[in-house]
């Protein structure tokens, strides 16, 4: 038998016996981070065997591997924006998914970060109900270089700018809610806010304080305090953010699995926005309107895109998310209990009031 013909017997037989190419269909989400867990359908995905996946250059973990579905966690360290799975065939297939990169941890956060207009961040170390921790509000700037911004409080929780870029800040140990200058000192703005948590303020420069207890106040530009809205106590925290329409949005989890995100006109009338998330807590809107909120749905963890006219789309995975937050140049901040990630994804957040 000819050289040639033996070749041509031994492709055939390689042809034969590896996997065929894997054919990949949907990456749902196509954002993480660490910890979160990334579905991919689609054909010949494990061939023979357990199918290989890397996201950029760091291998991920199959927590589920067939043909037609797989699952992945998304490993600590893994950066990237594209996924790639093989199955021992002699090729492998790749899709895009912006995987978040830490830019801070040693955190505790309960609710969204804030940026200002420089693009500096800010989070909380909150710690537990009356802990007294060593700092409170950390301040993290364009070079993610973190420094102590306020050290002197109690249990900081919502974290909001107002129209003057003037930073304040809600204590849920007592009531209080604090404005903080350029240099982090603090002086009282309201009191007697009850067990204050989430914080926002309006167009028109009114700000507005969730009591989780079950109430929301509206404190007007020369202090008067209002009650504006009341709803079913939270478990945790009351989260707030001004819509386009003007609504003020409010999240604040219960002992349900089926908790609702809650809009709230501008004369205090309140009504069911969307109905079935699992502990939603922070939440912000980007410049096309849409509504973002860390939850659960259907069971998975991370963040939930709401789009006008269309049913929830599950944005972006991952575990223990409190709150999130637009920065300047389409970044995504994203706030875990114990962590800062950004997520390059282009997506412009809707103006400060």
């Amino acid at each position: 038998m000819g050289g040639g013909m033996l070749q041509s017997l031994l492709n055939m037989a390689i042809r034969k016996d590896s996997p065929e190419r894997p054919h990949i269909d949907e990456v749902s989400p196509t954002a993480a981070i660490a910890g979160g867990e990334i579905h991919i359908r689609g054909r010949s995905l494990a061939g023979s065997g357990r199918p290989t996946v890397l996201l950029g250059n760091v291998p991920a973990p199959v927590v589920i591997g067939s043909d037609s579905f797989v699952i992945i966690r998304v490993p600590e360290g893994a950066v990237a924006s594209r996924l790639t799975i093989g199955n021992g065939g002699r090729a492998a297939a790749s899709s895009r998914c912006e995987i978040g990169v830490q830019i801070a941890d040693n955190i505790h956060a309960v609710a969204n970060p804030a940026i200002d207009s420089r693009g500096n961040i800010y989070t909380t170390f909150s710690g537990s109900r009356g802990q007294k921790t060593p700092v409170a509000v950390f301040k993290i700037d364009t070079n993610y270089n973190v420094r102590p911004f306020i050290t002197d409080l109690m249990n900081a929780t919502g974290l909001a700018f107002d129209q003057d870029g003037v930073l304040y800040i809600s204590s849920r140990h007592d009531g209080i809610v604090y404005r903080a200058d350029s240099e982090g000192n603090l002086s009282v703005y309201v009191e007697g806010m009850g067990i204050a948590t989430g914080i926002a303020f309006d167009p028109d420069g009114n700000l507005f304080v969730g009591d989780r207890s079950g109430t929301i106040f509206k404190i007007s530009r020369d202090r008067q305090i209002y009650v504006f809205a009341t709803l079913e106590p939270s478990i945790s925290a009351y989260h707030l953010a001004f819509g386009p329409d003007e609504y003020l949005y409010v999240t604040g989890p219960t002992t349900s699995s089926n908790d609702a995100v809650y809009r709230i006109s501008p004369a205090g009338e309140t009504e069911v926005f969307y109905q079935g998330l699992g502990r939603p807590q922070g939440l912000a809107f980007d410049v096309e309107g849409r509504l973002y909120v860390s939850a659960s749905l259907g069971g998975r963890k991370g963040i939930v895109r709401f789009e006008p006219g269309k049913p929830p789309e599950f944005f972006l995975s991952g575990p223990g998310i409190a709150g999130l937050a637009f920065a300047p140049g389409g970044a995504l901040i994203v706030a875990t209990s114990g962590a800062l990630y950004r997520l390059d994804l282009g997506i412009a957040g809707k103006p400060l009031p």
